[in-house]
């Protein structure tokens, strides 16, 4: 019975799922619209887009990554590296606390799907306005409190005077009365209550970042949401110090964000939240720190948080990226994976490889694409390869009777 209730609630929202994450396999404005034409211009700019590389440049990516693999880190080492990796994030995070990183207000340009469509195409409108015109804050406070009242009337309209979660579908009262009154009442009435008592249970729009960090994507993030009723964000990181970094910040907020300490390698380490209630996933240079023989674990566990048509938005470190090729030998761990100085450890992928973690995980891809760059440093004269692979993957509407473990399919190498 509860399956067919929630296969019911399912279809009914399958059309608007559909359109709310809707995404061109490349956006309107695809990694950046600066073009290098002019080689002689070449340092009017700190960065250039879609760099194109010769067969020379790629062999010579190849030679240097073959030649700093050499020499790998001692077995012994190797392991201290993987099971004390938590310490070594946070000795990073007590050392650069906040600094290091700058925030990602990038995000909503890439991955436009972070925010339910709704607030996409208000934000839209508001960079369209204010382009022509400056609205006073006496305007914008009032803005802030239209959205909200409108999000308590939508809330009401759909939901009545109260309403609770169930495995990620809001119900109003009637609709969770139905619910604990099947053959198995008694089970699921007590599943029920458990739902209600988590963080973000009222939401109608919940997203994860995995690896937080101290918050760069987060507060960019928060910055939106908290003008954005019925959303949610949770947070976390297995270093402890980064989350407190996160909950210390002026900008967080428990009413709009839940921030938690959580290793993604541990599948026995439980969510503070059920399955199959998020919309979006937000992965960014975290899976490039896991060890190579845990990613695929740690992808499938993800794909079981999200809703049937949740997005999994991914970017991080791309085969011969400078940083990869500046490793000296000794550092290399195993095939395209290293250890820095400070034992914070990094892989470096190929759009492949990508691909076939998130297929075997069940997800289908949106887009899935190698972002190369030239980066410059126009004071010193120096020009810097960089390659990033961003990807976006989508969990089927109605998923396969198969196991993510148990699909076999490969993708097909061009």
């Amino acid at each position: 019975m509860n399956f067919i209730i929630r296969l019911s609630a399912l279809c009914l929202r399958k059309s608007k799922m559909q359109q709310r994450h809707q995404s061109s396999r490349r956006p309107a404005v695809p990694l950046g619209s600066r073009i290098l034409t002019d080689p002689s211009k070449v340092f009017e700019h700190n960065m250039w887009d879609h760099m194109q590389w010769s067969q020379e440049e790629e062999e010579n990516a190849k030679e240097k990554a073959a030649e700093n693999s050499l020499v790998k880190v001692q077995w012994e080492d190797q392991d201290i590296y993987e099971r004390e990796a938590s310490k070594y994030w946070n000795e990073f995070y007590k050392t650069h606390k906040n600094n290091f990183f700058k925030d990602r207000n990038w995000l909503f340009l890439e991955f436009p799907e972070i925010l339910p469509e709704k607030r996409r195409e208000e934000l839209k409108t508001e960079e369209r306005s204010s382009e022509h015109t400056k609205t006073n804050s006496t305007n914008v406070f009032s803005h802030k409190n239209e959205m909200f009242e409108e999000g308590e009337k939508y809330w009401e309209k759909n939901y009545g005077g109260g309403s609770t979660s169930v495995q990620g579908y809001v119900y109003n009262k009637n609709q969770a009365k139905s619910l604990t009154d099947d053959s198995q009442g008694k089970n699921c009435g007590e599943e029920l209550d458990r739902l209600e008592s988590f963080p973000g249970s009222d939401a109608t729009y919940r997203i994860l970042e995995v690896g937080c960090g101290a918050g760069n994507s987060v507060f960019p993030i928060l910055k939106v949401l908290c003008n954005t009723p019925g959303t949610f964000l949770y947070c976390c990181d297995f270093a402890s110090g980064a989350v407190e970094l996160v909950k210390s910040h002026s900008s967080y907020n428990s009413a709009w964000c839940s921030a938690f300490v959580h290793d993604v390698c541990d599948d026995a380490l439980p969510y503070p939240f059920p399955d199959e209630i998020l919309d979006v996933i937000l992965l960014v240079f975290v899976l490039s720190t896991i060890h190579p023989d845990r990613m695929q674990g740690v992808v499938n566990r993800l794909a079981k948080l999200l809703k049937p048509g949740g997005m999994l938005l991914f970017r991080d470190y791309g085969r011969y990226d400078r940083a990869q090729l500046r490793f000296k030998k000794g550092h290399c761990l195993s095939e395209n994976f290293y250890v820095r100085g400070d034992g914070t450890r990094v892989y470096f992928f190929t759009k492949d490889e990508v691909w076939n973690m998130f297929n075997l995980a069940g997800l289908t891809e949106v887009q899935n694409l190698v972002d190369r760059r030239l980066q410059v440093n126009r004071k010193k004269k120096v020009k810097m390869q960089r390659v990033w692979i961003q990807s976006k993957f989508q969990k089927p509407l109605l998923l396969s009777l198969n196991k993510p473990e148990e699909t076999t399919e490969r993708h097909p190498y061009r």
